[in-house]
């Protein structure tokens, strides 16, 4: 199941993906598409830590 993911674009133009229900999980990226695959992959890193 992958998790919901919120997206919000800076006035620079980056975008901001951040998992609400893992606090602290979120990353920039110059496109959407790329803020949520470095999230995603942050979320995964964090979960094998645990």
């Amino acid at each position: 199941m992958k998790p919901h993911v919120e997206y919000e674009q800076e006035e620079d133009g980056r975008w901001i993906a951040e998992i609400p229900e893992l606090p602290g999980v979120m990353c920039y990226g110059m496109s959407r598409n790329g803020a949520a695959a470095k999230v995603e992959a942050r979320a995964l890193a964090d979960s094998a830590q645990a």
